[in-house]
């Protein structure tokens, strides 16, 4: 099984920073996985601005050779797991940015003019591992849980992706906020991870 890990926050001393090095470990550590590939969006300087115009069509986007890199990446995964804060009820601008250039139109997904098109990427698994300052339960008590309806069903659903599942980590700055557990689930279920 391949890894693709996409990493999203700025800062390496952050939980969130933790929690990919957790994914890492867990996946050395796993027989099951033949190679984990790292994309760390803020080191990388990704371009998250989209830029559409007379020459740079949005249909065209998917044969755009500075996103090749990125594409070749996606293709070769067996397993996409996005590490990233929720800032504001969502994930961060870069980690958009990202999904909106990367999941586009010939390369995700082809639409043959009916009520849905043909996602492109059936086989993939995703795992997303984010964290909050507030509580677990915020993003389904005051957002009816958007964030994760809208990566699920508009995006993941839409370019074929059916096996999805969400570690959503709250109280991330509060002391009492058992990060050793939580940093512990993640390796766990990475060393366990089975194709």
């Amino acid at each position: 099984m391949n890894v693709l890990m996409i990493f999203t926050h700025p800062n390496h001393k952050s939980l969130t920073y933790a929690f990919a090095q957790e994914v890492i470990k867990g996946c050395t550590d796993n027989r099951n996985i033949t190679a984990i590939e790292v994309l760390d969006l803020y080191a990388e300087q990704f371009d998250p601005v989209l830029v559409f115009n007379e020459t740079k069509r949005r249909r065209d986007m998917y044969t755009d050779p500075k996103l090749e890199k990125y594409r070749k990446q996606i293709s070769w995964a067996d397993k996409i797991v996005f590490v990233y804060p929720i800032w504001w009820g969502r994930p961060p601008a870069m980690l958009l940015g990202y999904i909106d250039q990367m999941f586009s139109s010939g390369f995700a997904y082809k639409d043959h003019g009916g009520l849905l098109p043909e996602g492109l990427l059936k086989g993939k698994s995703v795992l997303c591992i984010s964290s909050m300052k507030g509580p677990t339960f915020y993003p389904l008590l005051w957002l009816n849980n958007a964030h994760k309806i809208l990566m699920r069903k508009a995006l993941f659903s839409y370019v074929g992706i059916r096996k999805v599942k969400f570690f959503e980590f709250g109280n991330m700055e509060s002391k009492k906020g058992k990060h050793e557990k939580k940093l512990d689930k993640v390796n766990r279920y990475f060393q366990a991870l089975r194709v």
